[in-house]
This record gives C-alpha cells, sequence and structure tokens, in this order.
C-alpha cells in the first residue's frame, strides 16, 4: 500500500476522543482511592480491637495457670507486669481497665490512640472522632468496636 504522507497519525477529533475516555475513566475511579484514610482507620481500629481480645485470653490463661486467685497481677513472659482483677467472680484474672491493665497487655502506644478510664475503656485514634473506638469492660472482658465514623 501506498500511504501519502498527510495520512499517517492521529486525527483531531481521535486525540479528542481519548482524551475524553480516559477522563470519564478517572473520574469513575477518583472516589475509590479519596476513601482510603477512613478504610486505614477502620483497620487500625479493627487491629487494636484484635489485639486487646488477644491480651484478655492471654492474661487471662497465665492468671489461672498461676493459680493463685488473689493474685492481682500476671507477669508475662517478656517481663510486662499487667494489673487484673482478682477473685472467683467473672472478671478474676482479667486484665484491668487501666494504663497498667489492658494498656500494658495489649501494647497500646499513647501517640495512635487515646483511652479513658475503668470500668469500661474507650480507646480511640488521637485526634479522632468517638464514632471510631475500641470498647473494653473490664467486668466480662469483652471487646467491642464502633467504626462507623472513621
Amino acid at each position: 500500500m501506498n500511504y501519502k504522507p498527510y495520512e499517517r497519525g492521529f486525527t483531531l477529533v481521535e486525540l479528542i476522543l481519548v482524551i475524553v475516555i480516559l477522563g470519564a475513566l478517572t473520574a469513575a475511579a477518583l472516589p475509590r482511592f479519596v476513601n482510603l484514610r477512613a478504610d486505614a482507620k477502620k483497620a487500625s481500629i479493627n487491629g487494636l480491637a484484635a489485639s486487646m481480645r488477644d491480651a484478655v485470653v492471654l492474661v487471662q490463661m497465665k492468671w489461672l495457670v498461676v493459680g493463685n486467685k488473689s493474685a492481682s497481677t500476671v507477669m508475662l513472659a517478656n517481663g510486662t507486669t499487667v494489673g487484673v482483677g482478682t477473685g472467683s467472680g467473672p472478671n478474676g484474672g482479667v486484665p484491668l481497665a487501666s494504663t497498667t491493665g489492658i494498656d500494658r497487655a495489649a501494647g497500646i502506644s499513647t501517640t495512635q490512640y487515646t483511652c479513658n478510664n475503668s470500668p469500661v475503656r474507650t480507646c480511640t485514634l488521637v485526634g479522632g472522632p468517638a464514632t471510631c473506638a475500641v470498647i473494653y469492660n473490664r467486668n466480662t472482658g469483652m471487646v467491642t468496636t464502633i467504626t462507623t465514623g472513621c
């Protein structure tokens, strides 16, 4: 085939059409990338909740193994001392809702999370809303999450 020099390349209409299509694809994908911050906050709160749940089980099992129902602290394998409830009630061996209790057991960082005091301890992201939180009940050892406001 013989091509003439002016028949090679793209026309202005073709170039504009490609630009319009790329713009539409970008506009459709942009909202998904904008929401990554909320996803990261939810993941952080869910990770904290999992850490707290595991810490409750670990500390209570260690307390039960030692067998001293009047012990108010549990020494973990890494040397961390965790304050716990005493007696044979439902909160026996459960970490206290304090900086010396669940915070130590779960390794909660004060630079990343803000927590209030017992008997129900609520932890939120530093500077984050109260509707994006982990709630720890020292009386039962239950950990719940609220991620509606992340």
